[in-house]
């Protein structure tokens, strides 16, 4: 393992000029407002708890246990609940994406996009449960057979058909949202797709409104579905919509700079008035549009690599799709839309005075820009930079510059993957657990909040070191933006 250091007991107030005339913006020490609090996260789940027992109340008052009593009752009732049940997920889960800012900041992305994908899957699997118990449970009561009764309902009752291409569109969502299609697709196909979701949810309301007997079975279950579809509407429109286009379009946002960090990195500066308005924090990111021709429609999720100075925002990313190879492109003047800032991975979350951030490959870049604006004494931050060479290493120069204008140790870890098991460490370490290493590097770790940024995997053995040395796991911070 080959690894370089730097590090200084300087005071931050005497260095910072320095730091300044180096072309760094040094951000004041300003203690911001709080995450949202914890219990957000334990009341939107007991709002979803809430509504599937109500769905499930609504059941049973318009007659689902009474109809159990035959072979036919019972399947038809039963695939009522399962259709009932999987509609109101499938409206959690475009409910749990749809950016509300409060939620997004209780649950943190990593976390909220394994949770809708939990509950997409879960949909999904009592959707197909629905048709199937439905269609035996007339099938039964008919001679038509299962093909003819399908064939029948698709043909012949209201809105079937808007249901049937509902179900197909949520199948191909469904079906390119598996791990091994998702490492299939580019990133740019599969957002395309996935927007299909919406679209499925929304081609099964026609069904459930005129054929749907728990939809129009009182008063009070017409309020509840037609409230539950108008929050989630609501909530994609204000918040995925209106909210951005509105802070994008009031102040207008332009690229002011573009540069090339090294072979297929590239950096992008952003300004505008409404900069100024946003409430980002360093670790932060948005998603991206850029309005310089075809392709600008798909929103690509990128850090910001600097901390925030109220007039200018600056990304930097790798070449990794069509998306970011477009940012070599850009010209200063191209009108810039966002939204966020999401995430939770920023000083607001952290609980301990220490803190070590450790970034793999371009998941440097939101430890750099933490490291610029933490409140922190001479000691208090370590930086660990993995990289598999020196070549792939972006932003050295500033790191280091940063952690000796604020007393931070900056340690850049080079070297190939260790190949026989799931590790943070290149190959020249393998005599060390990742456990060892990290200790080796901060031996107080468990006084520690841990910040990660990087490759699936590389978190994935991160965080499992982190917390085997003896972090506690909400002391422990990251996003994932696999998709």
């Amino acid at each position: 393992m080959t690894m370089s250091s730097s590090t200084s007991t300087g005071s931050f107030s005497a260095l910072a000029p320095a730091a300044q005339a180096a072309g760094i913006a040094v951000a004041p020490l300003v203690r911001r407002r709080g995450p949202v609090p914890a219990w957000w996260r334990d009341a939107s789940v007991a709002a979803g708890w809430l509504v599937l027992l109500l769905v499930t109340a609504l059941w049973v008052k318009g007659g689902g246990i009474q109809q159990l009593t035959s072979v036919s009752g019972a399947l038809m009732s039963t695939g009522r609940l399962t259709g009932l049940i999987a509609s109101a997920l499938l409206l959690i889960q475009v409910f749990l994406m749809a950016r509300v800012p409060w939620v997004e900041q209780a649950w943190g992305q990593d976390e909220l996009a394994r949770t809708h994908r939990l509950v997409g899957f879960t949909s999904f699997t009592l959707m197909l449960a629905h048709i199937v118990l439905i269609t035996l449970g007339y099938a039964a009561g008919t001679s038509a057979g299962i093909v003819g009764t399908f064939v029948d309902f698709t043909l012949n009752y209201p809105g079937m058909l808007l249901a049937l291409a509902g179900t197909a569109a949520l199948v191909m969502v469904v079906v390119t949202s598996v791990k091994k299609a998702r490492r299939r697709l580019r990133y740019e196909s599969w957002h395309l797709i996935h927007l299909y979701g919406y679209l499925g949810a929304g081609l099964a309301l026609p069904h459930q409104l005129w054929t749907g007997t728990d939809f129009l079975s009182s008063t009070t279950a017409t309020v509840f579905w037609w409230a539950l579809y108008g929050v989630c509407v609501g909530a994609v429109l204000v918040f995925r919509v209106g909210l951005p286009l509105w802070r994008s379009l009031s102040s207008p946002l332009r690229v002011l700079d573009v540069k090339a960090e090294g072979p297929g990195v590239t950096t992008v500066t952003v300004g505008g008035r409404g900069v100024r308005r946003m409430p980002v924090r360093a670790g932060q990111f948005f998603q991206w549009r850029f309005l310089d021709g075809p392709g600008w429609t798909r929103g690509n999720p990128y850090s910001i690599s600097a901390a925030p100075d109220g007039r200018t925002l600056r990304l930097t990313a790798a070449h990794a799709g069509d998306g970011s190879a477009r940012l070599a492109m850009l010209r200063p003047g191209t009108r810039v839309l966002v939204e966020g800032p999401y995430g939770r991975m920023h000083d607001g979350v952290r609980a301990h005075r220490k803190v070590l951030l450790m970034g793999s490959g371009i998941g440097i870049t939101p430890m750099r820009a933490l490291l610029e604006e933490l409140e922190q004494a001479p000691g208090d931050v370590t930086v660990v930079h993995r990289v598999r060479s020196r070549h792939d290493a972006v932003l050295t120069d500033e790191l280091a510059a940063l952690a000796a204008s604020r007393g931070a140790r900056y340690l850049l870890v080079e070297g190939p993957r260790v190949p026989d098991r799931q590790s943070w460490l290149p190959a020249q370490a393998r005599h060390l657990t990742d456990v060892q290493a990290l200790r080796e590097i901060v031996p107080d770790l468990e006084h520690h909040d841990v910040y990660l940024c990087g490759s699936d995997g590389w978190m994935t053995a991160a965080r499992t070191a982190a917390i085997e040395a003896g972090v506690a796991p909400d002391a422990v911070h990251l996003e994932r933006f696999t998709y």
